[in-house]
């Protein structure tokens, strides 16, 4: 195999174990009038952001499913925030992961926006094809050699 396109999960087996927490945030953005059917629970597959809440959940704990190369992480917590910015006609998203390991959050506040994003896409898609997903991005993480950094 070429050497220079090996792939390889990072060896963490030498670093000590610290309370480590990440946030990201993302946003979708869509017609006025669908926000509307959101906010009022009138989309045909039902409530949009309890199912989105509970998606992105469930994703940060599958994370190392979904990425070849990501170790699967004792999670503590996940909190998964949406809400309505009617000026912006977006629903706004925030992830937070928390918990002790070898190794950051990061990946996992990242897919919980992620895949909270594609839910609120799908079940609004059959009235509004113009959804658009966008700015995700890590905001903070703290813990592990790096420290605290806080990105906005």
């Amino acid at each position: 195999m070429n050497k220079a396109r090996d792939i390889r999960m990072v060896d963490v087996n030498e670093k000590p174990v610290t309370a480590r927490h990440a946030t990201a945030k993302g946003k979708v953005i869509m017609k006025p009038a669908t926000l509307s059917l959101v906010k009022q629970g009138k989309l045909p597959k039902g409530d949009v952001l309890t199912t989105a809440k509970v998606a992105g959940i469930m994703a940060a704990k599958e994370t190392h499913r979904l990425l070849p190369l990501c170790h699967p992480l004792l999670i503590d917590k996940v909190d998964v925030d949406l809400k309505l910015d009617e000026k912006a006609s977006a629903v706004d998203i925030t992830s937070m992961v928390k918990g002790s390991g070898k190794t950051g959050f990061e990946m996992e506040a990242l897919t919980a926006v992620a895949i909270s994003a594609l839910t609120v896409y799908d079940m609004c898609k059959v009235v509004d094809p113009s959804i658009r997903l966008t700015d995700i991005r890590l905001t903070h993480k703290s813990g592990g050699k790096s420290g605290t950094v806080v990105l906005e």
